[in-house]
């Protein structure tokens, strides 16, 4: 249903593409003559797509390319690939999209990555996925256009006026759905003390309700990271966690299958790995603080910068929130987990450089050509 909605967002935005009109005559220079732009395709467009939605993300891509009139070589995640394969299909054989207009590659980062970053005639490259690897291709290609969509640990600021019973609830599912690999799975949250302790009980209490098993099962809430190795890398970082200090609330330990319970460490640090990293896997932290500067500073303190939350029912506090908290996206009375395909997605600092979104991602996959027609 998203991947559906994002292809109609960017079929609207192809409707009225366009360019402006340039007063010209305003220079004594520029009488008699007319100016305005076009915008034009920027050319062929090399995507690398992230294993965790692997149809919605790589519609985000192929869509407002197809809308900008720019070919694409598609590389969906190693993982992954199947949903691209066929989603290609369905474009070509039954949609008629022109076959040369898209084209899926297989394969891994180093071989098939590095091959659309590295080919002269690949325009723009639109990357999903890790900070270190982002930043590498950025740095491969500075004579590209390179747009990154890259991690977060997104905060969730509550402030003692605010509906911490809802938030609880709301973090159950934005904290652990997709067993935390999102970028804007909800990871730190920032509990005013007064609040704390009956926040992290009913938090406990929801996370407790969850249902972990088969991801084939349609009554399973969370289920396996995406290999064991991710998962050795999560529960090594809770462990280390513990023996700093924090509290394991609930989980922090693998089921008999092998699958990593959904886990909320209390009294977390800021320098705790699963405070200071992206954990990409299910688990959130509670961090107690006493004033509400104080919380912005300890969302603000890290490399990240991509959705940010606050509840709270004080519009000052609100707009103090929405004005200092550095992030690309600022959400008030929701968690940072939430997301609409057609706003303008995308962060700061190691969560990229781009905005994604079918309107903002077509401007970014086309030029400004100015006209000049002498009368």
């Amino acid at each position: 249903e998203r991947a559906v909605g994002t292809f109609q967002f960017a079929a609207a935005e192809a409707r009225k593409l366009g360019g402006e009109m340039i007063p010209l005559d305003a220079i004594p220079a520029g009488e008699g003559k007319l100016g305005f732009t076009l915008r034009v395709p920027i050319g062929v467009i090399g995507a690398i797509a992230p294993f965790n939605f692997p149809l919605n993300l790589v519609v985000h891509k192929v869509a407002p390319a197809i809308a900008a009139g720019c070919p694409v070589v598609l590389k969906p995640a190693s993982q992954t690939p199947f949903s691209s394969l066929r989603l290609a299909e369905m474009l070509i054989d039954e949609c008629g999209l022109p076959a040369e207009h898209l084209q899926v590659v297989t394969g891994g980062g180093a071989t098939v990555g590095n091959a659309i970053v590295d080919h002269p005639d690949i325009a723009l490259i639109t990357f999903t996925g890790s900070p270190a690897v982002g930043w590498g291709i950025r740095a491969r290609a500075p004579r590209k256009r390179v747009g990154l969509e890259l991690g977060n640990n997104a905060p969730c600021i509550i402030e003692p006026d605010g509906d911490w019973k809802t938030a609880a609830a709301k973090i159950k599912m934005a904290g652990f759905s997709h067993a935390g690999q999102s970028c804007i799975s909800t990871q730190r949250v920032l509990v005013h003390r007064s609040i704390a302790a009956d926040f992290t009980d009913a938090l406990v209490a929801h996370v407790n309700t969850l249902v972990v098993g088969d991801p084939m099962d349609e009554a399973t809430d969370v289920s396996a990271l995406i290999s064991t190795a991710e998962r050795d890398r999560v529960e090594a970082w809770v462990a280390e966690a513990a023996a700093e200090g924090a509290t394991i609330a609930t989980g922090g330990r693998r089921q008999d299958d092998g699958v990593l319970l959904p886990t909320v460490i209390a009294n977390a640090t800021p320098t705790m790995k699963v405070c200071a990293k992206e954990v990409f896997g299910p688990v959130v932290t509670i961090t107690a603080y006493d004033a509400l500067d104080e919380a912005i500073a300890l969302a603000n303190d890290s490399e990240y910068g991509l959705q940010a939350a606050i509840f709270t029912t004080d519009i000052a506090k609100a707009l103090k929130a929405v004005h200092t908290l550095d992030f690309g996206g600022v959400l008030v009375n929701e968690v940072p987990t939430w997301r609409a395909d057609q706003q303008p997605y995308g962060g700061l600092r190691d969560s990229g450089n781009t905005r994604e979104g079918p309107a903002f991602t077509i401007k970014e996959m086309t030029e400004i050509r100015m006209v000049i027609i002498n009368g």
